[in-house]
């Protein structure tokens, strides 16, 4: 019996270990693979956001997921954000942060990092929304490299979206000071300091929470390994 109990005690041990998606040296995972702890959906759509084989998926209706656990008091300042994204075909999604919990509606709080491979929104894969745009749009009437408009939004434009639907692509945010980093599978698309007169209501650097962003009903986007770094 004694023997009995020990192999079950290892294997709990063991299931364990794997569906936490052990996080990488210096990192602590924010998704533990197998559940929602952790998490709080808006009342607005909350199914839209579920658990298969391992992955946290957004399908459905718009609907936005908060970390709520207890990791840094789900209140991040400087830190390095990573997770493995794939969308299906012509999704959209996005990773919130320095965000803040509500029950409906896009997040007032914040910053987005767009998800977006060849969604109709031009504003694809590595933007850091409205403020920074990795632009690709069907059709280009003038070309130009880099574009700033009136409000001092940039517009970099790109052939294609640097991820590609169907296809696993690691994302890293980092927040330090006012400067902002996003990498596409290495290879930095954002390097943005705010300025110090930067007005742009609630997108401002601060502190806050991550979120995940389920689009609409035709949208369906995995997400993996979600793991964060709290900088001193």
């Amino acid at each position: 019996m004694q023997f009995k109990f020990l192999i079950v005690a290892i294997i709990t041990i063991c299931t364990f270990s794997l569906s936490a998606q052990n996080a990488d040296e210096g990192f602590v995972s924010l998704f533990n693979g197998t559940s929602l702890d952790g998490w709080t959906a808006t009342e607005e759509n909350a199914s839209s956001f579920l658990v298969e084989d391992g992955k946290l998926v957004a399908r459905g209706g718009k609907a936005h997921l908060f970390y709520t656990g207890s990791v840094g008091d789900a209140n991040f300042k400087d830190f390095e954000l990573k997770m493995r994204i794939m969308t299906n075909e012509k999704s959209n999604s996005g990773v919130y942060f320095q965000t803040a919990y509500q029950k409906s509606g896009w997040p007032a709080k914040g910053f987005e990092a767009q998800v977006n491979s060849r969604h109709s929104d031009p504003r694809k894969t590595g933007s850091l929304y409205n403020i920074v745009n990795m632009w690709a749009p069907e059709a280009v009437v003038e070309p130009f490299l880099v574009k700033v408009d009136e409000k001092g939004e940039i517009f970099m434009l790109r052939e294609s979206a640097p991820s590609t639907d169907g296809e696993w692509f690691d994302y890293y945010i980092k927040v330090v000071g006012n400067r902002i980093v996003i990498k596409v599978n290495g290879v930095i698309t954002v390097d943005w300091t705010q300025p110090k007169d930067w007005e742009m209501g609630g997108r401002r650097i601060g502190e806050g929470t991550v979120g995940i962003q389920a689009h609409d009903p035709t949208c369906e986007v995995y997400y993996k390994d979600i793991q964060i770094k709290i900088l001193d």
